[in-house]
């Protein structure tokens, strides 16, 4: 897969741009600022309905104007072409459409752009919270089977419910008790479905990110992610329905203690990765240096799983990640991308980017985009 074209308007600091593109590597200059993430923000967003900068989509339209549009234009499998455009409004639910038909659902898109996207931001995969690890597992889901999207998206309707119920529950009267089991039942069928997507998702990770690491650090250090349910012995599941009745056992046995608390102990959305170094835990411990690389390895990890699921190289992103790193950590990073049909770089100066990628230079400067020719 590689993108042709993305166009934005009203985007962030964009009031109208385009660029085209090409197979092979393609790097964005400019000084900080001037608007080089905004365009690889608008193909990660194609692909994933989610900004890695901010959390409102509010913040992607341009100040003064009441909406924002992007679209991305696609070649996928060398055989068929594909336009992506949403409209992001921030008094509604953002405007999907595929090749210029509306879809019913947001979610509908997902699936037609890939596109593994690392950023500074990603050191969080390592040194941040489980929300940050939870995010990450889920993106690489929604993008090879999209229907995960669907099923999240209806467990967090019903954890709210089955929480609000938990905090204002008078009594625990008959009603209220069968109340609890209906939720329960239900919460426990869509979680389970969550949980052992997210196994599987660990399970096919572990190795790629380990020849990732390997790859790109200079040390030996084993690297090994583990998936960290809420709900224990999840990890020897066997299929989703064993993973939905573990759910519902776990529930039913921590109510008294949830109606106490007034809050949801078991779950999806309590999950975690464990990420280690030699069978040390890195959360805390690991070195900048070792936090950029497993953070790389991770995405590049989510990168070979896409790939090898889907049938098609997911178009890879690299924002403001070279100058972060040594030189020979970039010049490992480059010989381990070469697999991708498709890189979008960021960078402030060329020479941070190594002179080994082969690449198109694009000079970006308050908001304008040219092509440099050679």
């Amino acid at each position: 897969m590689w993108v042709s074209r993305v166009e934005v308007f009203d985007f962030r600091s964009y009031e109208e741009a385009g660029l085209d593109l090409e197979p092979g590597a393609t790097v964005l200059l400019g000084s900080n600022g001037n608007g080089k993430t905004n365009l690889v923000e608008a193909v990660g967003f194609a692909a994933t309905l989610e900004s890695h900068r901010i959390a409102k989509d509010s913040a992607l339209v341009r100040w003064g104007a009441e909406r924002a549009v992007i679209r991305v234009s696609a070649r996928v499998r060398q055989e068929r072409d594909v336009v992506v455009e949403l409209q992001i409004d921030p008094s509604r639910t953002c405007r999907p459409r595929i090749n210029g038909a509306e879809v019913p659902r947001t979610r509908d898109v997902l699936g037609h752009v890939r596109c593994v996207m690392f950023t500074p931001e990603d050191v969080r995969l390592v040194k941040g919270e489980p929300a940050d690890r939870r995010r990450f597992i889920d993106e690489v889901m929604f993008q090879v089977s999209p229907r995960y999207a669907g099923v999240r998206g209806d467990y967090d309707k019903v954890l709210k419910q089955r929480s609000a119920l938990l905090r204002t529950a008078p009594s625990r009267s008959a009603d209220v008790m069968r109340s609890m089991d209906v939720w329960d039942e239900r919460l426990a069928e869509l979680g389970g479905d969550l949980m052992w997507g997210r196994l599987n998702a660990v399970r096919r990770l572990a190795d790629p990110m380990a020849v990732a690491y390997a790859l790109i650090s200079p040390t030996r250090d084993d690297a090994l992610i583990e998936y960290v349910p809420s709900v224990s012995g999840l990890v020897s599941a066997t299929s989703k329905a064993e993973s939905a009745r573990m759910l519902l056992s776990a529930l039913r046995d921590r109510r008294d203690e949830e109606m106490s608390r007034g809050v949801t102990l078991s779950g999806p959305h309590r999950d975690d990765l464990r990420i280690t170094l030699c069978g040390n835990p890195v959360r805390g411990f690991a070195s900048h240096g070792e936090s950029w690389s497993l953070g790389i390895a991770l995405r590049l990890a989510s990168f070979d799983v896409m790939r090898s699921l889907t049938g098609d190289s997911p178009v890879l992103v690299l924002d403001d990640v070279f100058a972060e790193l040594d030189a020979d950590r970039r010049e490992r990073l480059v010989a381990a991308v070469s697999a991708a049909d498709q890189i979008l770089v960021t960078a402030a100066v060329a020479e941070d980017v190594p002179k080994s990628l082969a690449r198109t230079e694009v000079y970006v400067s308050k908001g304008e985009v040219s092509r440099l020719d050679f």
